[in-house]
């Protein structure tokens, strides 16, 4: 059982399931990510600018000795850079990218819960309209009056921007 789901999920729920979400802030929409992929979620931590990096991976970042590229998905979701709060957190996770997993991080503005959703109750994004790339985001869930963002993990983190799927 990864980190999170030893933090926050009841020891009787399999955080495996695809219906459990990490929410999570940025840029003030709230954005689901499945919590089989969590590592952990930690304090900001430093971090290291690489040179002539591009903007989706501006930097590196020490996670318990390993190495690990940080990412900044606002850039691929066509959000504005909001200014790290008390509330930011770093979301490790654990990618399946080519056939192997891969370790990466992220900054989210906040963590808020992770949730049970109904998978049926995923819509799609509507034709137009909709700021984000499509290939990036698999639909929104609609929690209370909020709309919560599911990603397309698979393109999302790809370190081309998901090219070799783009429809």
């Amino acid at each position: 059982m990864n980190a999170i789901a030893k933090a926050i999920v009841p020891a009787s729920v399999d955080p495996a399931d695809p219906a459990l979400l990490l929410v999570l802030r940025l840029s003030g929409e709230a954005i689901g990510l499945p919590v089989s992929i969590v590592h952990e979620v930690i304090d900001p931590i430093a971090v290291t600018r690489v040179p002539h990096a591009p903007p989706f991976a501006p930097g590196l970042i020490n996670v318990r000795g390993a190495v690990v590229p940080l990412v900044d998905i606002r850039t691929r979701l066509r959000m504005q850079a909001t200014r790290a709060s008390g509330s930011a957190r770093v979301v490790v996770l654990d990618i399946q990218l080519d056939g192997q997993t891969q370790r990466l991080a992220m900054i989210a503005d906040a963590v808020e819960e992770v949730i049970d959703f109904d998978t049926s109750l995923l819509e799609p994004l509507p034709e137009r309209g909709a700021p984000w790339p499509r290939h990036f985001v698999s639909g929104v869930l609609r929690r209370g009056g909020d709309l919560v963002l599911i990603l397309q993990h698979d393109t999302l983190f790809r370190p081309e921007g998901g090219t070799a799927t783009q429809h």
